[in-house]
């Protein structure tokens, strides 16, 4: 029901923008946390941030400085910027839902497909 949506190239050094939207409706921005994740190819799943169902956000410390997440409720979309992008940055990007307050990435109860986004030149 989650499906992630973004540019898939992106250049080093811009802007990466991705969207998060449920197309079933059921699952509220007003009532989940909604978390962002990464895979890196090769490497597993990383914690990028969240937004909880009251708006506020959290970030894995090594990204704080770049990433922000945001939603609008009347779309029940949440996005994810990440700016000074780095061929480092290039993975797979869920986004991902719970009820709860989940730390483990792996035991969120709703994700998306992914979507690809590749760093480079």
């Amino acid at each position: 029901q989650l499906r992630e949506s973004g540019p898939g190239l992106v250049k080093p050094s811009q802007t990466l923008s991705l969207t998060c939207t449920d197309s079933g409706g059921s699952i509220s921005t007003q009532y989940y946390f909604w978390n962002w994740i990464r895979q890196p190819p090769g490497k597993g799943l990383e914690w990028v941030g969240r937004i909880s169902y009251s708006g506020g956000t959290s970030y894995n410390p090594s990204l704080k400085s770049r990433a922000s997440i945001s939603r609008d409720n009347a779309k029940n979309t949440v996005y994810l910027h990440m700016n000074s992008l780095k061929p480092e940055d290039t993975a797979v990007y869920y986004c991902a839902a719970d009820r709860r307050l989940v730390f483990r990435v792996d035991e969120y109860d709703y994700w998306g497909q992914g979507t690809q986004v590749t760093v480079s030149s």
